[in-house]
C-alpha cells in the first residue's frame, strides 16, 4: 500500500488544494483531494489488465470548486433534496435556499466540496486511508447545531473502497451524507451508459413529483421499468412510457433497499461488458439514489479535456429517503445531541 501526495492548485482565497492517490498491492489507486474531500480518480484494470479511470470529474483546483455536477463530492448536511426548501424540527421552523426550484437540494449553496477539509493520512491492514475532517458550526447552511464531521476513505486490498461517515452534533439536527461519486465502468471519457447492467436489491422504490420530491409512498418496482431485481442494461427500460421516467428524463429515483437497517450488506452491482469491469455497492443505510446523468453538460470540460453528456455515468447515492425530514413514515434523518452519525458505504471493483 502507498500513499502519494501532489499539489493540485489554490483556492480563490490562496488555499493550498493537493490531491492524495491511495494505490493497493494490485495497482488499483484511488484520489482525493482536501477540496471538499472529493474522490477525483479510480483507476481499474479490465479483464485484460488495462488500467482505466472509472470516475467521472475534474482535475484542475479551479473546475473541482465549480463542480456543478458535484462529481465525487461529499454532500451533507443532507444529501438529496427537501421540499419547498424548510423542514420543521422539535417545534421549530428552519428554512433553507431554494436552489433546485421551490427545493433544496444536496445542502446547497454553501456546499462542502467548496471548503478545505483538514486531512489525515494511515496505514493498516485494512488498507490505506485518508480521513477529511470539517467543522459545521450552528446555523451552517441552516441546520441547527455545532457539528462535527469525519468522511474516511479506505482502500482496501480486496479493492474496494470503504466510505465511512461520522458525526456528532451539540444539538438536534439533520445527519444524511453521501458521495456523488459519477461512475462509467468503461472509463470516464467513453460516452454512453445505456449497455451497462446494473442490479438493485430494492422491491420498493419512492415515487416523485414533477419536482422530484418523494410523494411518500413506497411502490412495488415489480411490472415497471424500475426493476431492477434482475440484472439489465441500463438503456433497455429508460426511455419507457412511464411517468417517473418521463419527469426526470430517466432514472433520478430513490430505491427501498431490502436488507435490515443498520446491517452493511450488498445492495447493487454495475456491470460493463465490454471492458468486463464490475462493481458491487454495499451500504448500511435504507436508500439508494440511482441517478443516470441525465442533465449532464459537457462544460466545464472533465478530465483530459472529456466532453461529458447525459448518461455518460451513474450514480450510486446511498442516503436516507429525499425530503426524510418532513416525511415522518420515512426512516429519520435525525441526529440526537450527543449521539453518533456513523455510516458505512462501500464500492468494491472487480474484472471478470
Amino acid at each position: 500500500m502507498a500513499i502519494n501526495v501532489e499539489r493540485l492548485g489554490e483556492t480563490p482565497e490562496g488555499k493550498q488544494v493537493d490531491l492524495y492517490t491511495l494505490t493497493n498491492e494490485n495497482g488499483v489507486s484511488a484520489s482525493f483531494t482536501n477540496l471538499g474531500g472529493t474522490w477525483v480518480s479510480m483507476m481499474v484494470p479490465d479483464k485484460t489488465g488495462q488500467m482505466a479511470d472509472v470516475l467521472l470529474g475534474y482535475d484542475t483546483a479551479e473546475n473541482l470548486m465549480k463542480n456543478p455536477p458535484h462529481f465525487g463530492a461529499i454532500i451533507g448536511r443532507n444529501a438529496n433534496r427537501i421540499a419547498n426548501a424548510e423542514f420543521t424540527l422539535n417545534g421549530r421552523r428552519y428554512l433553507l435556499a431554494a436552489n433546485n426550484g421551490p427545493n433544496n437540494l444536496h445542502s446547497g449553496p454553501n456546499l462542502y466540496h467548496t471548503r478545505i477539509w483538514e486531512v489525515e493520512l494511515e496505514e493498516s491492514g485494512s488498507g490505506s486511508r485518508i480521513s477529511f475532517s470539517l467543522f459545521s458550526p450552528n446555523m451552517d447552511q441552516g441546520y441547527p447545531g455545532n457539528a462535527h464531521i469525519t468522511v474516511s476513505y479506505t482502500l482496501m486490498p480486496d479493492n474496494g473502497v470503504d466510505i465511512f461517515y461520522h458525526m456528532v452534533c451539540d444539538e438536534d439536527t439533520v445527519a444524511n451524507f453521501t458521495n456523488h461519486a459519477y461512475f462509467n465502468l468503461r472509463g470516464q471519457n467513453s460516452g454512453s451508459i445505456l449497455d451497462h447492467q446494473v442490479w438493485i436489491d430494492a422491491d420498493y422504490f419512492t415515487p416523485a413529483d414533477k419536482t422530484s420530491i418523494p410523494l411518500g409512498e413506497l411502490v412495488s418496482v415489480k411490472g415497471t421499468p424500475m426493476d431492477f431485481t434482475e440484472m439489465k442494461p441500463v438503456g433497455r427500460d429508460i426511455d419507457a412510457d412511464y411517468d417517473q421516467l418521463k419527469m426526470a428524463g430517466g432514472y433520478d429515483h430513490n430505491w427501498v433497499l431490502n436488507h435490515k437497517p443498520g446491517e452493511l450488506s450488498l445492495c447493487a452491482k454495475a456491470w460493463d461488458p465490454q471492458s468486463g469491469r464490475l462493481m458491487e455497492v454495499y451500504t448500511d443505510l435504507p436508500g439508494m439514489q440511482f441517478y443516470t446523468a441525465n442533465s449532464l453538460k459537457p462544460e466545464p470540460a472533465g478530465k483530459g479535456g472529456a466532453l461529458y453528456g447525459p448518461r455518460h455515468g451513474y450514480c450510486f447515492e446511498t442516503q436516507y429517503y429525499p425530503d426524510a425530514i418532513n416525511k415522518p413514515q420515512f426512516p429519520s434523518p435525525v441526529l440526537k445531541a450527543g449521539e453518533e452519525y456513523a455510516t458505512h458505504t462501500v464500492y468494491k471493483f472487480t474484472w471478470e
